[in-house]
């Protein structure tokens, strides 16, 4: 078993790179800005993280910050919390069984940053929280699936994010709840099978505000090419969240 053990970085262009054998480990602490991270990581079992509890998470604290992370193999694991202002993430997955658990903006703000995230496999499990205490806003995602039996959970509470997801296998489960502001959410979903759950709540104007005061405006835009799928979108605005 590789093992890259506690890995500070700081105002640097950094390269980590764990060789195709079983059980890697990278761990991560980050502070500071203009972070530059590159992360191939090759082989089955592998984890990304800050210690070798099976609960803890990396954490990535600072501003700027360009993140490269590809992962290949089954069984691998990335958890973490972003904390992190205008920065950057292309993350690629390939493979069956992967679990990626991420919270941004989790214990301080994470707003006008842009995520490209492509995974290619089977069963791979997906957490993404956004907002969910401070600050996460004008967020860009772009997302990329083929493979089936995926499940995606995602959390977003924040302003003026835009979502794109090219979705493409069968049964695979998307699961969204989108608040607190403008959204626009394009889904393109190919594949026989598969539950896509989408609740969106946008803002609305404070009591007492004139006519002239207009909530923002959320939007879906779906495109289901599919035998047998199940879809559910719920949409309102916050005055009448429940």
């Amino acid at each position: 078993m590789n093992k890259i053990l506690s890995i500070f970085l700081l105002l640097s262009t950094t390269f980590v790179f764990a060789q195709a054998t079983d059980d890697n480990e990278i761990r991560i602490d980050q502070e500071g800005d203009t972070l530059t991270l590159y992360i191939d990581q090759v082989g089955f079992g592998n984890k990304i993280s800050q210690t070798d509890a099976l609960d803890d998470k990396m954490v990535i604290t600072g501003n700027s910050l360009t993140f490269d992370i590809d992962q290949i193999g089954n069984q691998n694991q990335l958890f973490g919390p972003v904390i992190a202002d205008s920065s950057s993430y292309t993350l690629s997955f390939t493979g069956d069984s992967n679990i990626f658990d991420w919270n941004i903006g989790y214990t301080g703000s994470s707003d006008d940053s842009d995520y490209d995230i492509s995974v290619t496999g089977d069963s791979n499990t997906w957490d993404l929280d956004q907002g969910y205490q401070f600050s996460a806003e004008r967020l860009d995602l772009d997302l990329t699936l083929i493979g089936s039996s995926n499940v995606f959970d995602l959390d977003f509470e924040s302003d003026d994010n835009e979502w794109n997801w090219e979705l493409t296998g069968d049964s695979n489960n998307l699961n969204v709840l989108m608040k607190d502001g403008a959204h626009i959410q394009t889904v393109d979903y190919t594949g026989d099978g598969g539950d896509i759950d989408i609740n969106q709540i946008s803002g609305t104007c404070a009591a007492g505000a004139s006519n002239a005061c207009v909530s923002p405006d959320s939007i879906i835009v779906l495109d289901v090419n599919s035998d047998n799928a199940t879809v559910q979108i719920n949409q309102k605005d916050s005055s009448n969240d429940s």
